[in-house]
């Protein structure tokens, strides 16, 4: 099959036409892919669940979408995958390989709910940043995150895929007060430094709009909790909602 038909039938939830903070050290574009059958709680793009995209609307096609990158392309540094799970569509590896055809690196943004489908795909990725939603060894808070069962096996191959892969990446992991406890926080670091990663990253949640705001939210994790975390690994960084 063409491999030019086979990235256009990429189905683009929407576009982030212009970034400096979704790829380390590049300006970008994202990419949103539709669909995830995944259901985290505090989801931050509940319209690109569903695969059909019927309730957040489509993004542009992706032939158009590359005709603008190709024009962007003295422009920006990279083009970011991310979704939804830009790993369920069978379309991304053709259209990350014509990304980098017009001179992008490329960047994705997975929940490494499928391992092989992400192994496969890390070929053409120069820069990954991975969800890690709960300590690696807590299969039922995985599982609550998630929305699913069998979520925390998953996300422990990927980022063991990520790191023996060599591919520049970040695990990142958004915190909140309700569903990430003092105790599940201090969990990650050893568990993180004993898979091989160097970055990682604590993201602010950002409260759907339909619920009320958590008491502990915007204080979450306290000073001195990751001052803790901070000394247990040395590479991480706090970021506020996205």
């Amino acid at each position: 099959m063409n491999p030019g038909r086979v990235a256009a039938a990429l189905r683009v939830g929407g576009l982030q036409p212009f970034t400096s903070i979704d790829y380390p050290g590049a300006l970008a574009a994202v990419v949103f892919v539709q669909g995830c059958p995944w259901r985290c709680p505090f989801c931050h793009n509940p319209h690109l669940q569903p695969r059909s995209g019927a309730a957040g609307g489509a993004g542009p096609p992706w032939p158009e979408l590359r005709a603008w990158l190709q024009r962007r392309a003295r422009v920006l540094d990279a083009v970011v995958f991310s979704g939804g799970e830009p790993t369920q569509d069978p379309a991304l590896p053709d259209a990350m390989r014509e990304a980098r055809a017009l001179g992008y690196r490329v960047g994705l943004h997975s929940a490494g709910m499928s391992p092989r489908r992400l192994q496969a795909v890390l070929p053409l990725v120069d820069w990954v940043g991975l969800d890690v939603k709960a300590p690696l060894d807590d299969d039922a808070l995985h599982d609550r995150m998630s929305g699913v069962r069998g979520a925390a096996g998953a996300v422990r191959d990927s980022v063991r895929a990520v790191v023996a892969s060599g591919v520049a990446h970040e695990c990142r992991t958004t915190v909140h007060a309700e569903l990430l406890a003092a105790g599940a926080l201090r969990r990650m670091p050893a568990q993180l430094r004993a898979l091989g990663v160097r970055h990682w990253a604590l993201q602010a949640c950002r409260e759907p709009a339909e619920r009320p705001t958590h008491p502990a939210a915007a204080t979450w994790p306290g000073p001195a909790l990751l001052d803790e975390l901070q000394r247990a690994f040395p590479g991480l960084t706090l970021r506020p909602a996205g």
